[in-house]
């Protein structure tokens, strides 16, 4: 995925964004407020993911879609100070998953080569499953939303509207994380050092000059975490909640996502450890996605139920050759 195209996106994206928030505080007030309160897809509930959950009341309109966008961004950059005991627990865990898979990273990525090299089939499998990490999944989300407005079929409108959510925030986070990690790539090797060893060089050694006063290649630092997995297992991730009660789009989903996180191995793009912190960074991003929309949708139908309950209605009758004023109070 191209540099142009990757800063391009994600800023025309997030141009909307302050407007939004400045419009809904009081909504993500609402939302937030109900954080620490387990969705029910957490519960194995799937009343909250049947066909005729996603009606008029629920639906991403285009001012909505940016709200909800906002809202994501905001829970995704402030969640490590909200976090429970258990989460960090959690967080442990995978650091240690994750400094293992560090002490592995130069003889996976050389066994990797070495295989690439052996075996024409890996070469070209790895180029094509690699795309779908990039404009290929693009392309599918569009022909999935498409297939959704066409035949009016609101679930999945609405998955893939969450998925592109996912996407565009797993895009401001894992660039945010890129520019700040300033790992170098597996493919190159530093001018300075004569090496293609996995080192963190920070954010700033982009700017560097050489002898000759040349900049080095900003994209070869970038290298952690991998966003063509990131994005991959946001989506999935999205899909897979959605259609929790269809195992099969489950493995579907994730087993794409996990040949897409492969490839970039294969490919000498990334090293082990960015392709494991880049599926999991996607996959926390997808679930904030899919929950904060049902933490919303909530809201609106409790708003919505709420409306109509203890209504007052003014209902003049024709009675005896003249109008007589009524009113209706209904009890719920």
């Amino acid at each position: 995925m191209g540099r142009v195209f990757r800063y391009g996106i994600v800023w025309l994206m997030l141009l909307p964004l302050p407007f939004a928030a400045e419009a809904q505080k009081e909504l993500f007030r609402k939302m937030d407020s109900l954080s620490r309160i387990p969705p029910p897809l957490k519960r194995g509930n799937q009343d909250s993911i049947r066909r005729e959950f996603y009606n008029q009341t629920t639906k991403i309109t285009f001012p909505v879609y940016w709200k909800l966008l906002a809202s994501d961004l905001k829970q995704q950059v402030t969640s490590p100070f909200h976090a429970k005991p258990r989460l960090w627990y959690r967080t442990a865990l995978v650091a240690g998953v994750t400094a293992g898979t560090l002490l592995l990273d130069v003889p996976i990525s050389r066994n990797a080569v070495d295989w690439r090299k052996s075996s024409t089939t890996l070469v070209s499998t790895s180029k094509y499953i690699t795309r779908f990490g990039g404009a290929y999944e693009v392309y599918t989300l569009a022909a999935l939303g498409t297939y959704g407005w066409i035949f009016k079929n609101e679930k999945i409108k609405t998955t893939t509207l969450l998925a592109t959510q996912a996407y565009i925030t797993s895009a401001v986070i894992f660039e945010a994380a890129k520019f700040l990690s300033g790992r170098q790539r597996p493919y190159y090797y530093d001018p300075e050092t004569n090496t293609n060893s996995p080192a963190w060089h920070g954010p700033f050694y982009q700017f560097k000059k050489d002898a000759n006063g040349n900049r080095p290649d900003s994209y070869s630092y970038t290298s952690f975490p991998s966003g063509h997995t990131c994005l991959a297992f946001a989506a999935a991730t999205v899909y897979a909640m959605e259609y929790s009660d269809r195992p099969l789009v489950k493995i579907a989903s994730y087993s794409a996502a996990s040949l897409i996180g492969l490839s970039r191995i294969t490919e000498n793009k990334h090293w082990a450890s960015d392709v494991l912190i880049g599926g999991i960074l996607g996959h926390l991003i997808g679930r904030q996605v899919v929950n904060n929309y049902h933490r919303y949708a909530k809201l609106k139908s409790e708003e919505a139920a709420e409306k109509k309950k203890n209504s007052l209605t003014f209902a003049p009758q024709f009675q005896f050759g003249r109008w007589l004023p009524g009113v209706v109070y209904t009890f719920n």
